[in-house]
């Protein structure tokens, strides 16, 4: 009989450290309800101490969050766990993860602690945490690069305590397979009360093998898996969920586990994700990348069409590739739009921000005659992504580009209340509407990144922008989508803005991972 492998998303905490990956509250609670309706076991929902920001984000999901544990990452300081502690206090099930280095290299230069310092901080951790949940996890950040007999220590120390899960990170994404699997095997023959908790990897991809850590690590005992869809993350990212579950599901001849996955919604969540972030799968990406089941060799087509698991060893559909459909059109009303929106698992805070939603679904039926699913999460993320306080709005554009001459912008924003005016060239007709906003922000930002993707197929395709402008040492990613591309690249360029402006957004606490 198999066994039950937990998954852990940290899509909304350790994914979100990607540069400008950063969302807002509203974004976090639809990346969680899509999580949720994937069936995912864990949804570590953020760093409760980082800001209050976070604090107020992990208490929104705990509250509207049912069938999933919610949990807090928390490092081993009292401050830390009571803020986790209340933030999760509202849901039905709730976890609290605190975690502290035990790797020489940490332990003498970030925390100047000695190994004994450690294990006594690490014990009055888990103790903090028994106080608001039973459900404590312990992580030895940079476990990969610790000392085997320490871990060994530690480990049996927290178990004493009451913790119920112990995670092994790799934090630095330093181990390979079949390293990463031995430490597992030895810990978990070594530790005394080992079977009284679950074991958990948490991988990250430096090296590419964070998947390959992750399901060494399962074959070696582990029983929880941490990682994030797409397999965000800081640097290189982290274990892709997708991938995991989808190993564990086509391999179970090899595998002696099973997930609770829904896989038919990976698809939805992975575009999702990759919307609000503004970091697109790349089309050879495994299970969810836009080439994951396209076959252009003559020989693989043939044989998928005589049989299709001469080429193909996942279905399609099996991940949710078949879903997205037509769903509205220009004579949908209003209780259809929300019904689909509530379908796709989008929930609109308001009557008013449904109102405007609408109203730009109708605008958007007059000019594309089929909308399509993809349509609607980018319509819907074009309003919800905007901060409640509107300090830049566009009010009017104007673009003209020809032949031989410099494409010249006028634009004119509303800036707190308040007209401007302002004309530019550039470039192209992008490049002039960009300065041409510059020029009446006075921004200073730097434009990291600017990425342009057509939603749909056909040339009245939606046009989805990402911008990422850096200031001041925050990154902010802008998005904006309209059948009109430089409509939607100023709309982008506005949003980066205003959460520029937004002093809501989250600061972290810097040095601290796991």
């Amino acid at each position: 009989m198999k066994q039950h492998l937990v998954i852990f998303d940290t899509t909304l905490r350790d994914g979100e450290q990607s540069p400008g990956a950063s969302m807002t509250r509203e974004e976090k609670i639809r990346v969680a309800r899509q999580l949720e309706k994937m069936r995912v076991d864990v949804i570590e929902a953020g760093f409760a101490a980082a800001s209050p920001g976070d604090f107020e984000s992990i208490q929104a999901i705990a509250q509207a969050i049912k069938d999933s544990t919610v949990c807090s990452l928390a490092r081993a300081s009292e401050n830390d766990i009571a803020r986790s502690g209340e933030a999760i206090r509202p849901a039905k099930s709730g976890r609290i993860h605190t975690f502290i280095a035990t790797s020489p290299i940490h332990m003498e230069k970030k925390l100047r602690m000695s190994p004994d310092q450690v294990v006594e901080q690490a014990v009055k951790a888990i103790g903090w945490a028994r106080q608001y949940t039973d459900d404590v996890e312990f992580s030895a950040e940079d476990a990969g690069r610790s000392e085997i007999d320490f871990l060994c220590r530690i480990f049996e120390a927290v178990i004493k305590a009451g913790a119920k899960t112990i995670n092994v990170p790799d934090t630095v994404g330093y181990n390979i397979p079949s390293q990463y699997a031995e430490t597992m095997r030895q810990l978990i023959e070594r530790v005394p009360n080992s079977d009284k908790v679950i074991w958990s990897v948490h991988c990250h991809n430096d090296l590419g093998l964070a998947v390959s850590n992750s399901l060494a690590a399962v074959l070696a005992g582990a029983r929880q898996v941490e990682c994030t869809i797409n397999g965000l993350g800081e640097r290189a990212g982290n274990a892709a969920l997708e991938e995991i579950v989808m190993a564990v599901r086509t391999r179970a001849d090899v595998f002696p586990v099973e997930t609770r996955i829904d896989t038919t919604q990976i698809v939805a969540a992975s575009k999702l994700v990759s919307q609000i972030t503004g970091y697109p799968v790349q089309p050879n990406k495994a299970v969810v990348g836009a080439n994951a089941f396209a076959h252009e060799s003559g020989i693989h087509q043939d044989g998928v069409l005589k049989h299709r698991e001469t080429y193909e060893i996942m279905r399609a559909q099996d991940v949710g590739w078949t879903q997205n459909k037509l769903v509205l059109g220009k004579h949908s009303g209003r209780n259809a739009f929300k019904s689909r929106l509530q379908e796709l698992g989008i929930e609109l805070d308001s009557d008013e921000t449904l109102n405007a939603a609408f109203a730009r679904f109708k605008e958007l039926a007059d000019k594309k005659h089929e909308i399509f699913d993809e349509d609607l999460h980018a319509l819907v993320s074009d309003e919800v992504v905007t901060p409640e306080q509107e300090h830049y709005k566009l009010v009017y554009s104007r673009v003209t580009s020809e032949t031989g001459e410099m494409p010249q912008a006028t634009v004119i924003l509303n800036v707190g209340g308040v007209e401007h005016k302002a004309e530019a060239g550039g470039g192209g007709p992008v490049d002039a509407t960009f300065k041409a906003i510059e020029s009446i922000a006075g921004s200073g930002a730097e434009l990291l990144l600017y990425s342009v993707n057509a939603i749909t197929t056909g040339t009245d395709a939606q046009g989805e922008v990402t911008t990422r402008l850096a200031k001041g040492g925050r990154i902010v990613n802008g998005n904006g989508a309209d059948t009109d591309i430089v409509i939607a690249s100023a709309r982008s360029y506005l949003n980066a803005l205003n959460k520029l402006e937004s002093t809501l957004d989250k600061v972290r606490a810097q040095g601290d991972d796991i």
